[in-house]
């Protein structure tokens, strides 16, 4: 059995001194539940060193596992006797269990420094690089290349030689690639380690990691580096190569994943195609000289050896990745990928590791290994909408179409086997299409225009013959022919003969293929479980014919992360707004013990006098604030609405963020305001912006906002008031820190609208598996569909709350501005740095008082 790791007092690689007792505590906790094999869910707000605290302590464990690892190994070269550690030379009798025990440790030390060494010489190769390009001729970009038309339009060119001074030339070979000479590069050993695979939704979150990893005064207790000699141990051994001495920093081996889109350095490719992912795949089974000219030629793959070994010499995220995929004429795609067995830890999108079919394209095994997902607020609508498929009813038709030509063109040279499975595939398609347009007919004369269905009745509705054909097999043959590929090849190139030469040259190369997307559908058909469910949408578009929108998703968020559950050692979601947790671990853990599951929620590290968090539930008129749906087009509401932001405007200094529950209703309050004049008094107080619904303008209004609070002070206007949205563009993942943000107001609670289908359907799901468990309620108290629906929207109001608080010295006030927010079962669903803070005031005159005096306290 192997030694229990004792969970570490204090940290020494965190680089502040002392860590804050919470940041402590979080460390100590994420470390236990990783030794124990548990799933840990982790709320920190932002502010208090999160990103940095996770790191720390997962890799401490990571090195402290390395350490046991070994120590076992030398146990189980001493006999497996217990009284023999690491230390077991000194204390065996058997002198020569000592002397293989000491012949082993130089084998590992010597082993550990070879591979240290080919990490500072993949360093120092690049800086070679980076030297070089500084004195390189830009090579020209040949955009007409021709690689990717017909064989016969084809032409061979040389590439251009890339002109480096004779000084750089004798620079970049003394640090040449290590010698692989000796043994063949199909024999070279693969170092293969525990890792963290280190999740987050975005890439521009992943990118705030690395700088947080590079803080970190990680030590490798394996490594000569680091390794404090005893009297058993050797002597270190100097590098073959003097100029290496004294450059050994162990750094944490990481790497970065990205999708072909971030990552492809091939600008001619990515000039010429609608997909990159299909033209890439396109390219990569392509012959010799064909193929893309970053990837090595098969069978010569030392090149692509060194550039992994210059991965992980320092850590990269995506933009650095793919300069060193330019610097070194190599795939930084692929590159990354052969990395991964090497690193110890993993930096990479959700998608990439909440996919099956993803992790088992990039090699990624999650047995044993720990999986830590930052931001996990957002792990749940991510799982269900990576199982949602989507199929247009135009996309159906066309696939039909394309298989009929095919199949008819190529019948006489297709074998029994594949012309069984392709007309299987034509009877699914064809009776789906005649269900479709049937159901479209049916619909055009109803209200309702969105039907929701079990896949098992709409297998029934399209008749007998689809009920009898086993849809994996046809989806198997279809991944495993690639046949979707060919014959959308096939349509392509009959449809390019009736194009004039002009068109033909406009046309990009390696769109998907319309029969993949009917994979995914028909994949999705074949979930054998009762959580999916089918959804028939009529689409009418202004001047075109009604069209009908197919949609498949999963109720439940659970099966897909299943997998990653039981394969993973352990698994940490993390965020700074977890809140309600119990709603995180009834949707994705409720199949677990109690004790496999943990929580950890630590306070703010701000002071409680930094923060004020009132629940407003009466206006300057004494009447109730409570905005219903039904309310949120009332003008007597509106109005009374803009008299509380007005008064909070004259007392709230520099920025000031109103949270809207929907686009709907600020619309319609910003109309009203600017008929009645109220939002021109705003204008007075302060300058006004609102969030944009198109993205491209985002950042435009962002820093106009930000511009607008440190103006100086003109009459009696000071800084800017922004209204915004809960759960769009504005509410999360940015940073609206000590001016920006001096108060937040939430106006109302964001009910998700109950006229979705969709919704509707998940809602019932959850009541009647509650039902099927047979789990009882007390009276009075919320059944699981009201209390996911209620959960669902706390989430979204708990993400908006927390942008205005961003580190320790910031401060402001939190305006909830819904008598709603006074009830047990809402105010107890904040976050708990929130809740315990949480002030009911009685009327309006006792708001304006708690502000006043909370804002007097601020000034300098």
């Amino acid at each position: 059995m192997d030694l229990q790791l004792p969970t570490p007092s204090e940290f020494t690689a965190f680089p502040y001194k002392p860590p804050y007792d919470i940041q402590t505590s979080l460390m100590r906790f994420l470390y236990e539940s990783i030794e124990q094999r548990k799933v840990a869910i982790i709320e920190s707000p932002t502010g208090t060193g999160k990103t940095l605290s996770l790191l720390c302590s997962s890799l401490t464990w990571l090195s402290d596992q390395k350490e046991r690892s070994r120590k076992g190994k030398m146990k189980e070269i001493a006999g497996g006797n217990d009284d023999l550690a690491a230390d077991a030379p000194a204390l065996a009798k058997d002198w020569v269990i000592e002397q293989t025990l000491q012949r082993v440790r130089r084998d590992l030390e010597a082993s550990e420094q070879e591979y240290e060494e080919r990490l500072v010489k993949a360093r120092r190769r690049e800086e070679a690089l980076r030297r070089a390009a500084t004195g390189r001729v830009t090579k020209r970009l040949d955009l007409d290349d021709d690689r990717f038309l017909p064989e016969d339009q084809a032409s061979t060119s040389n590439e251009e030689e890339i002109h480096i001074s004779p000084e750089l030339r004798a620079l970049m070979a003394k640090v040449d690639k290590p010698s692989r000479t000796g043994h063949s590069l199909e024999q070279e050993e693969e170092i293969t380690c525990t890792k963290i695979y280190y999740a987050s939704r975005t890439h521009s979150q992943l990118a705030q990691v690395l700088p947080e990893l590079g803080k970190l005064r990680l030590k490798n207790p394996t490594s000569l580096v680091n390794h404090h000699p005893s009297q058993h141990s050797v002597p270190q051994k100097r590098s073959a190569d003097p100029d290496l001495d004294g450059e050994y920093t162990p750094t944490t081996r990481a790497v970065s994943l990205g999708s072909r889109k971030q990552l492809c350095i091939n600008d001619a490719l990515r000039e010429r195609t609608r997909d990159l992912d299909e033209a890439c795949r396109e390219l990569l089974g392509e012959k010799e000289g064909k193929r893309c000219k970053f990837l090595p030629p098969v069978g010569e793959e030392e090149k692509m050896l060194d550039f992994r070994d210059q991965i992980l010499a320092s850590p990269k995220d995506i933009e650095d990745l793919a300069t060193a995929g330019r610097l070194a004429n190599t795939c930084p795609y692929f590159g990354s990928r052969r990395a991964i067995p090497q690193a110890e830890i993993v930096t990479l999108p959700y998608n990439l590791l909440l996919q099956k079919s993803a992790r088992e394209a990039l090699g990624i095994d999650l047995k044993d290994q720990i999986v830590l997902i930052d931001e996990a607020h957002n792990l749940i609508p991510t799982l269900l909408s990576l199982s949602t498929a989507h199929l247009p009813y135009s996309t159906l038709t066309t696939s039909l179409q394309q298989v009929l030509v095919y199949v008819s063109r190529f019948k006489t040279r297709l074998s029994p086997a594949n012309m069984l499975q392709l007309k299987r595939l034509v009877v699914f398609l064809d009776s789906l299409k005649k269900y479709v347009g049937e159901w479209k007919d049916g619909r055009a004369k109803e209200k309702e225009k969105t039907e929701v269905m079990t896949v098992a009745q709409l297998t029934e509705r399209m008749g007998k013959k689809v009920a009898g054909i086993n849809l994996l097999e046809i989806e198997s043959y279809l991944k495993r022919s690639k046949v979707a590929r060919k014959i959308a090849g096939y349509s392509d190139k009959q449809a390019e003969e009736e194009m004039d030469t002009a068109k033909k040259r406009q046309i990009k190369r390696g769109s998907i293929p319309p029969l993949h997307i009917v994979e995914d559908f028909m994949l999705s058909l074949t979930n054998t479980n009762t959580d999916g469910r089918v959804t028939f949408t009529l689409v009418n578009t202004a001047g075109q014919e009604a069209s009908v929108d197919l949609k498949y998703q999963l109720l439940n968020p659970s099966p897909h992360f299943r997998e990653v559950v039981e394969d993973a050692r352990a698994v940490v979601l993390a965020g700074g707004t977890m809140s309600p947790i119990s709603d995180v671990i009834n949707q994705l853990f409720s199949n677990l013990p109690p004790d496999k599951v943990t929580s950890f929620s630590c306070g703010h590290i701000i002071p409680d006098k930094n923060l004020q968090t009132l629940v407003v539930g009466r206006g300057p008129s004494g009447g109730d604030l409570e905005f219903k749906a039904e309310k949120q087009s009332d003008p007597a509401a509106i109005a009374q609405l803009g008299q509380v932001l007005l008064n909070f405007s004259n007392i709230v200094p520099a920025g000031m963020i109103v949270f809207f529950p929907s686009y709907k209703f600020l619309n319609t309050a910003k109309a009203f305001w600017t008929k009645s004049g109220t939002l021109e008094k705003f204008g007075y107080k302060k300058e006004v912006f609102f969030e944009p619904e198109e993205s491209s303008q985002v950042e435009k209004v962002l820093q106009e906002y930000a511009g607008a609070i440190t103006k100086p002070v003109e009459g009696r206007r000071c800084g800017a008031m922004l209204f915004a949205v809960i759960g769009a563009k504005l509410s999360e993942g940015l940073n609206f820190a000590d001016d920006l943000a001096r108060g937040v107001v939430i106006v109302g609670l964001p009910f998700a609208n109950l006229g979705s289908p969709e919704l509707r359907e998940r809602l019932k799901y959850v009541k009647n598996l509650e039902l099927q468990q047979g789990i009882s309620k007390e009276k009075g108290q919320k059944d699981a569909a009201a209390e996911l629906y209620e959960n669902m929207c706390m989430n979204a109001v708990n993400q908006s709350i927390g942008r205005a608080i961003r580190h320790r010295g910031d401060w402001a006030s939190l305006l909830l501005v819904d008598r709603r927010y006074s009830t047990p079962s809402i105010r107890n669903k904040l976050p708990k740095w929130i809740g315990n803070r949480v002030v009911i005031t009685e009327g309006f005159g006792q708001t304006v008082k708690e502000m006043g005096t909370f804002f007097r306290s601020k000034r300098p």
